[in-house]
């Protein structure tokens, strides 16, 4: 018994489908501008950076200086010693109710998360600033309330690393 194998005959050459489709998608994705995310690339302004905040001790702060020395970025303890400034001017984080029982119970929670910053580099304003704020919402169960706080811990965890990537996409383009 003899399987045929599946190719697609383009004149004389002979292409097996999958490595066609793979071709085909290729040149697809990049007719449309697709392009890989890569790693973050911050403008010479900020290779030696300053992050200026009222709290030190906030996810926000927290995260994105995470994520900024992962890209190889040195932050620098004063202002003095800095190429650039991120300020982070505004940084709060809360949660209100969305929906209540037929008996005044909180059945649904939303966290949201917002930060208002700027970025100074070589002595000119490089990002006006500018405000986000993200949400997430949550159903709450009040028999499960250690679950629920869990949750909650996570989706603010959530939010802020989103809130971070759209900082340094904003550094990228710069």
């Amino acid at each position: 018994m003899r399987f045929a194998r599946s190719s697609l005959c383009l004149g004389d050459w002979s292409i097996s489908l999958s490595r066609f489709l793979l071709l085909a998608a290729l040149v697809l994705l990049s007719s449309c501008g697709f392009q890989m995310q890569g790693a973050l690339s911050p403008p010479a302004e900020l290779q030696r950076t300053f992050i200026a905040t009222d709290d030190r001790h906030s996810l926000f702060y927290r995260e994105l200086r995470s994520q900024l020395q992962a890209a190889g970025v040195q932050l620098v303890d004063s202002a003095a010693e800095a190429t650039g400034t991120i300020a982070i001017l505004y940084d709060a984080t809360d949660q209100r109710v969305l929906s209540v029982s037929a008996r005044n119970v909180p059945t649904e929670y939303e966290v949201y998360y917002t930060v208002q910053y700027s970025i100074d580099g070589g002595g000119e304003t490089l990002v006006e600033p500018q405000t986000l704020t993200l949400t997430r919402d949550y159903t709450y169960d009040p028999l499960l309330v250690l679950g629920k706080a869990r949750e909650e811990e996570q989706l603010r965890a959530a939010v802020v690393k989103d809130l971070v990537r759209i900082v340094l996409k904003k550094i990228s383009t710069l």
